[in-house]
């Protein structure tokens, strides 16, 4: 039990990079602490951590060490959890990778409701477009929207957001309105890319075209932006463009046709979750699936 406590310590040392940073997170004294892992590294015969005045670095056998030990002790909470009241009332730290434009647009009310229904869950979240390790870096799980390469990760779909095709009052009086997605082709259209390949599908009817604009931009809270400054025809989930079109900054065109769905996942490294991951999991599957359903109505 003590080598087991010991490299629960490990983990958040080199989680933290630093014996203070772990010391707050367990409430273990720093000198305590560099005597459990100078005793942890005796019992092995190995170095692990690079010590500074500044910071902790992992050694080569170190990082070895922590992959395996975090795994470890995260099954030992994990078995613990299942045998006491957490699973009801889950409680500790849950860091999520999250897309930006996605987060701060889609999903900021759904974690304010799940953070009402479990007061003792604390969130650690990081919004980036990247795609994260999840082997490598702290996060329980990531949220990520489109197509997914191949990979060795658990994926569980969450929701298919409905994509339309939208624009301002303003662009359409200058430019016209689109009649048959044909048309796009000449119209500016505001995406991730320059030039891209937009599909629109009515029933059965699938049409492929050619779209490009002057803007090139990263961002979909950018880009959807300045299509209600008169600026283009974008191609967007629904809840994504809700506020603006409820307010006439845009509306529906082309409202026999639809995008391709946009696949919403939830990325874990494991199946074997803590409780305040599957009820995350959980509730978002719950959340989006009701508002994909009420989309597609």
């Amino acid at each position: 039990m003590e080598l087991l406590n010991d490299m629960a310590l490990f983990v958040e040392v080199a989680h933290a990079r630093s014996f203070r940073g772990a010391a707050d997170v367990t409430g273990v004294p720093n000198s305590t602490l560099s005597r459990r892992i100078g005793a942890l590294e005796k019992a092995i015969g190995l170095r692990l951590l690079h010590r500074t005045t500044r910071k902790v670095e992992l050694t080569e056998a170190g990082q070895v060490y922590y992959q395996r030990c975090r795994r470890i002790v995260d099954e030992a909470r994990i078995a613990h959890e299942q045998l006491g009241e957490m699973l009801a009332q889950p409680s500790g730290v849950l860091r999520a990778s999250l897309p930006v434009d996605f987060a701060t647009i889609y999903m900021a009310p759904l974690v304010a409701e799940f953070a009402r229904r479990y007061p003792g869950i604390a969130f650690d979240f990081d919004l980036t477009p990247r795609r994260v390790d999840l082997v490598s870096e702290p996060f329980d799980v990531a949220i990520r929207m489109g197509e997914l390469p191949d990979s060795n990760l658990i994926a569980r779909l969450l929701a298919r957001l409905s994509v339309q095709a939208y624009a301002s009052p303003g662009y359409l009086k200058v430019a016209g309105e689109p009649t048959h997605p044909s048309d796009l082709s000449q119209h500016e259209c505001l995406g991730f890319a320059k030039a891209a390949t937009w599909e629109l599908h009515r029933g059965t009817e699938s049409v492929q075209v050619e779209v490009g604009g002057r803007f090139l931009v990263n961002s979909v809270g950018m880009f959807r932006r300045l299509a209600t400054l008169d600026l283009g025809v974008v191609l967007l989930p629904v809840e994504i463009v809700a506020e603006d079109v409820a307010a006439g900054r845009l509306q529906r065109i082309l409202t026999d046709w639809e995008g391709k769905s946009t696949p919403v996942y939830a990325l874990t490294e494991t199946r074997l979750l803590p409780a305040k991951v599957q009820r995350f999991i959980e509730f978002l599957q719950e959340r989006l699936g009701q508002r994909e359903t009420s989309a597609l109505a």
